[in-house]
């Protein structure tokens, strides 16, 4: 995966850089190569659509209505956002992407591939879009890699959920846990390497300022076993990325989620820089299954909810 500090784990440590570090763009042919090697497996299709007769057809570019498809990048291992079942690509981003497909009349078409290499991707024409809850960041707007040095013309991105890190918990709070704060002096689990861990670590370090204990951070190599270890009672919490969090809480009955999402930042919908046909359409479409309520079922249906959004914006990260 890579540094995307950002937020977004599940099977590898690094994916969950995504949402302070913009990834790199500048790579070696070889790397090139390597990046887009495996992007064509697990491609997944919306449902049939009306093409021409589809209320948002107009707005689309015209090589994307001639084509009938809008081809999207993803890397589908975030559940619930996006991941696979055998090779079939599933998950909220899918879901919407199938609902804006009604109002634009045409299918999205989604492809597997490395994180790192999305942006790069579709700078180079693989895709027309990325749709892998990438964070919306002013670095990756302006092309910036995360020292600060141009390494591309960029993307612009229509923002489509709201995401930052929550607190898990056993299901009923036996602890009465509502914020990070109280979280001195106790276990507490998270995935190694991740924003939510520098969450931690942050915190730790004002209880010892404040003359309280600090938090016993226990780091995981993935949130499957910090949730493990929670469940077992070893830990009182752990911190993860709300969607992840939200998602094993709508599952089961072992868990639930408490306080407020920390450090939320959007998810959005990346297009190649001044390619403003096809991000005005997005956001059209994206307005129209808000208002139709078609949204709020996707969201619902995978218990992420509190992450929607009353409107669709174009580059509102920070």
């Amino acid at each position: 995966m890579t540094a995307r500090t950002p937020r977004r784990p599940v099977t590898a440590p690094a994916r969950r850089v995504r949402t302070a570090v913009p990834v790199a763009l500048a790579v070696t042919g070889a790397l090139l190569l390597t990046g887009c090697g495996d992007q064509t497996d697990g491609a997944s299709d919306s449902s049939k659509v009306e093409g021409s007769k589809a209320p948002l057809f107009d707005k689309l570019p015209k090589k994307v209505q001639d084509k009938g498809v809008i081809k999207v990048g993803t890397d589908a291992a975030y559940k619930p956002m996006e991941y696979k079942i055998g090779q079939e690509i599933v998950g909220l981003d899918p879901d919407l992407a199938d609902a804006m497909s009604k109002e634009l009349g045409v299918r999205f078409e989604f492809t597997n591939g490395t994180f790192d290499g999305l942006i790069t991707s579709l700078q180079t024409g693989r895709f027309d879009m990325i749709m892998s809850s990438m964070t919306d960041t002013k670095d990756r707007q302006e092309g910036l890699d995360d020292q600060g040095k141009k390494v591309g013309k960029g993307v612009d991105f229509v923002d489509y959920l709201t995401a930052g890190s929550s607190i898990l918990v056993q299901k009923g709070n036996p602890e009465k846990i509502e914020s990070v704060e109280e979280l001195c002096g106790k276990k507490v689990a998270t995935q190694r390497g991740t924003t939510s861990h520098e969450i931690l670590k942050e915190q730790t370090d004002k209880c010892k300022k404040e003359r309280k204990r600090p938090i016993t951070v226990e780091p995981f190599d993935n949130d499957d076993e910090a949730r493990v270890r929670l469940k077992a009672g070893g830990v009182v919490a752990d911190i993860s990325d709300f969607p992840v969090a939200a998602n094993a809480a709508k599952e089961g009955d072992e868990f639930e989620v408490v306080g407020e999402q920390m450090e939320s930042a959007p998810y959005g919908m990346a297009v190649s820089k001044g390619n403003d046909k096809l991000s005005g359409a997005l956001k059209a479409a994206l307005s129209a299954i808000i208002e139709n309520g078609a949204y709020e079922k996707a969201l619902k249906k995978w218990g992420v909810e509190d992450g929607g959004v009353s409107e669709a914006k174009i580059n509102s990260g920070s």
